[in-house]
């Protein structure tokens, strides 16, 4: 389990772009896969899971996670993920 954290940072900077140099958001984040419902991180867990996800980070995470997701490229990589983020933006 503690394989799969990092390396779904690496995924994900991978999908982003990211380089070794570059500043992705979502790599520290080790409550990433608390938004899914399962361990391939590819089903989201439905809105009232994923607030409560959303809620459980830092309000500093919540900014950088919401500042990622109005960039266009991230939101068409992560299309539903930022969706449920921009959504939830106003949740502090």
């Amino acid at each position: 389990m503690m394989m799969r954290q990092p390396a779904c940072g690496v995924v994900l900077a991978g999908c982003l772009g990211a380089g070794p140099a570059s500043a992705d958001p979502f790599s520290d984040l080790a409550a990433l896969p608390t938004f899914y419902a399962d361990a391939t991180m590819k089903t989201m867990k439905p809105m009232a899971g994923f607030k409560k996800a959303w809620l459980a980070l830092s309000k500093h995470d919540r900014v950088k996670m919401t500042k990622a997701c109005n960039d266009p490229a991230m939101r068409k990589s992560h299309a539903q993920f930022c969706a449920n983020v921009l959504a939830l933006r106003g949740a502090n």
